[in-house]
């Protein structure tokens, strides 16, 4: 597989900077985003990284069907993600671990494996820069594709990737997926948290998407 192990210092990604919330905001106060344009965003750099051939299989091409009945679950075939998927490299005997840097994380990703920064805007105002410099010193939250994808669109969503958290939720961390989730403003949008020994296969603090 493709990989361009990439210096943080000094490298450039795309940032979408949201607005963080303010009690004293009015709802009506609140200047919305773009129509659907962090969905947009995250779904052309999604099939950006299908075409270049950085994941493991072909996601789509996974066999699919409704069940029948009153509730229409959907059942899918994954071989892909079952026999190509990264293995665990912990002991799956706590699910509290320490973040151990000789092990697999997300600071050795290759630079084309992560979509755009995701922070909060400065000044209040949801923005988009093309090629904003990575602030290393705040440890920028990013997004980053899952190179085995559960379904179309499946990305990590990695908060303060630099500080390498263990997989453990914080404060900090659920607001930030919290703000995610409000962005897109998706009724099929999805964001989940999965603990070690919970399918989590890498001890670095992510969410799925």
């Amino acid at each position: 597989m493709l990989r361009s192990w990439f210096s943080w210092s000094g490298a450039k990604l795309p940032l979408y900077a949201f607005q963080k919330c303010d009690a004293k905001i009015e709802a009506s106060d609140k200047k919305e985003p773009p129509f659907a344009f962090l969905e947009s965003l995250l779904l052309g750099e999604w099939e950006d990284r299908v075409e270049r051939g950085l994941f493991r299989y072909d996601v789509t091409a996974c066999e699919t069907k409704v069940i029948p009945g009153d509730y229409g679950f959907i059942a899918q075939l994954n071989e892909g993600r079952h026999l190509k998927k990264r293995p665990t490299e912990f002991r799956v005997d706590k699910v509290l671990q320490p973040f151990d840097g000789s092990k697999f994380n997300f600071t050795k990703v290759g630079q084309e494996e992560i979509l755009f920064q995701f922070e909060s805007s400065k000044d209040g105002e949801v923005k988009f820069y093309p090629n904003a410099p990575i602030d290393v010193e705040s440890s920028p939250s990013v997004v980053a594709i899952n190179v085995s994808p559960i379904e179309y669109g499946h990305v990590l969503l990695i908060p303060r990737i630099l500080e390498c958290l263990p997989q453990r939720i914080d404060h900090e961390s659920l607001l930030l997926a919290l703000y995610m989730a409000s962005e897109a403003a998706n009724p099929y949008f999805r964001l989940g948290y999965n603990s070690l020994g919970a399918f989590a296969t890498i001890n670095h603090l992510h969410f799925q998407v």
